[in-house]
C-alpha cells in the first residue's frame, strides 16, 4: 500500500525542461556549421565568375594578343581578387607579346614547373603602373609545333 500524503514527484518534469535548451543549442550549433561551410555570406569564398578576357588581361596590365584565340577567363573576388585567362596563340608570338607587355620584367624562366617557360612579374620588377594586380604569372606550354597555350593569372595579395 502507498504511503498516504505522498504523491507524484516533480522529477518527471526535469528531463523535458532540460531537453529544450539542449535541443535549441544543438540546432544553433548545427546551423552555424552549415553556414560556415557554405559560400553564402562569406566574403572570403567568392565563386568563380566568367568575365571578358580583355578585363582579365587589363587587370594584369596586358592587352589581348592580336593572333590569340581566347579561351575561358574568370575572376574570383573576396578579400583578394584573382583573374585567370587561357589563350592559344602562335608559338612565335608569345615571347614578343610578353616583351611588349612587360618590357621591364625579368627574363622568362624554364623548368619542369613552368612547361615551356614562365614569367612572374610584380610591381617591384616590371609590372606596369596601369596594372591593378600585385602579381602576374604567365605559364606557357607548347601544344604542337605551331601553337602555344598561355595561362595568364593576375591577382592581389
Amino acid at each position: 500500500m502507498a504511503e498516504p500524503g505522498r504523491g507524484h514527484t516533480r522529477w518527471r518534469l526535469i528531463p523535458p525542461v532540460l531537453a529544450v535548451p539542449v535541443l535549441v543549442l544543438g540546432f544553433l550549433t548545427a546551423g552555424l556549421f552549415v553556414w560556415a561551410l557554405s559560400d553564402e555570406g562569406n566574403p572570403r569564398a567568392g565563386a568563380l565568375k566568367k568575365v571578358p578576357c580583355a578585363e582579365a588581361l587589363a587587370f594584369g596590365g596586358a592587352s589581348p594578343p592580336v593572333n590569340a584565340h581566347v579561351g575561358d577567363c574568370t575572376v574570383q573576388q573576396g578579400i583578394d581578387t584573382a583573374y585567370a585567362a587561357e589563350l592559344r596563340m602562335p608559338r612565335e608570338d608569345v615571347s614578343d607579346w610578353l616583351r611588349e607587355t612587360y618590357p621591364k620584367a625579368p627574363a622568362v624562366r624554364t623548368g619542369e614547373a613552368c612547361g615551356a617557360f614562365c614569367l612572374d612579374v610584380t610591381h617591384e620588377d616590371g609590372l606596369p603602373a596601369t596594372a591593378e594586380a600585385h602579381v602576374v604569372q604567365v605559364r606557357v606550354e607548347y601544344v604542337n609545333a605551331e601553337t602555344a597555350r598561355v595561362r595568364f593569372s593576375a591577382f592581389t595579395m
